[in-house]
């Protein structure tokens, strides 16, 4: 297939996913829901849609493509070993759009949380054009990943160590946790507060772009932030989300630590910037130049910052976008294409 072809398909599938009501789609939302309850069906039609306006757009593809010198040889000659995570629906697309993109083979091993959905779009666009299929090859559970030229591994900082080490002989893409974060200053407006309240519940808080960690001002109160985020207390209805709140709540009993509670989160002062699901932890700043400087230096932890201010030595998002990341929004800042470029 040439890259034009490719692109072409591409588009395809997010037309497709964009029409609503395909049996085949429902059915694989509702059996990814019953292996995974974390993946409930309106977390994963949000993930899809994500994908779908973001990604599968035929203009931004385009554009996006230009960017880079990519072959134009008609089959895949490069095989790239994909290692994805599970913690959200599709979380490991963008490193699949970007192999198919560039023109080479994708060898996933998928995570068990997470099996059914990128097979499912994967046979649907093999439908419409059978020479996709080359592109494309899912290991069972059992099976070992070997006979790859360059590998994207996702994990927990655990796993990473084992990654590195394993695939030292290869060029090697290694994903390690990272989480979001806001800074707040106390002038933001309620539908600042409430959309930030989308940027820590969507997906339970389970993307290393969830919100885990505020930063506000001494002084800060947090009644008004308490109580709009309160909006969302539909989210303990979900019964493994009320086990985790239930359950952080009594070790914060139980330790005797100073705790914020709103019914459907719990906010912590704590320097950690990684928070256990249905908690939030929350440090104050002096200044907003010395807090610059901090988050500079806590960047390998930080994937993305929502804020109405404006920082100097790291960007920010608008309250809201953390889960809606474009095209050249690379996990960990890493530009895939280049290091696809760079491997071959």
């Amino acid at each position: 297939m040439t890259l034009h072809e490719r692109l072409d398909l591409l588009a395809e599938l997010g037309h497709y996913l964009r029409t609503d009501g395909d049996a085949d789609l429902e059915a694989t939302i509702q059996l990814a829901y019953d292996e995974n309850k974390w993946f409930t069906p309106e977390n994963t039609r949000t993930a899809l849609q994500s994908v779908a306006n973001a990604f599968l757009d035929r203009e931004k593809l385009t554009d996006w493509a230009a960017r880079y010198a990519i072959g134009q040889q008609p089959h895949p000659e490069k095989t790239v070993g994909l290692i994805m995570a599970g913690n959200i629906p599709l979380v490991g697309f963008h490193d699949w759009l970007c192999v198919l993109v560039a023109g080479h083979r994708a060898k996933i091993k998928l995570s068990d949380k997470d099996k059914r959905l990128l097979p499912f779009l994967i046979k649907k666009m093999g439908e419409w054009a059978h020479e996709s299929w080359e592109y494309t090859e899912f290991l069972t559970e059992n099976d070992r990943l070997k006979d790859f030229d360059a590998v994207i591994a996702t994990g927990s900082n655990n796993s990473a160590r084992y990654f590195e080490q394993y695939f030292s002989q290869y060029p090697h893409l290694i994903r390690r946790n990272r989480n979001g974060i806001a800074v707040l200053n106390g002038l933001e407006s309620i539908a600042d507060l409430s959309a930030l309240g989308r940027d820590i519940f969507t997906y339970f808080g389970l993307g290393c772009r969830n919100v885990s960690k505020i930063y506000v001002p001494h002084g800060y109160h947090f009644d008004t932030l308490l109580e709009v985020l309160h909006e969302y207390r539909e989210i303990v209805h979900h019964n493994k989300y009320k086990n985790n709140f239930d359950y952080n709540l009594t070790l914060l009993l139980l330790n005797q630590t100073p705790y914020l509670n709103n019914g459907c989160l719990l906010l912590k002062e704590d320097p950690s910037l990684q928070a256990r699901i249905a908690v939030v932890h929350y440090e104050y700043y002096d200044d907003l130049p010395d807090l610059d400087t901090l988050l500079a230096t806590k960047s390998a932890e930080i994937q993305c910052i929502v804020s109405n201010v404006h920082l100097l030595q790291t960007p920010v998002l608008p309250f809201g976008k953390t889960q809606a990341p474009g095209l050249m929004d690379y996990p960990d800042g890493v530009d895939v294409m280049e290091f696809l470029g760079g491997c071959f």
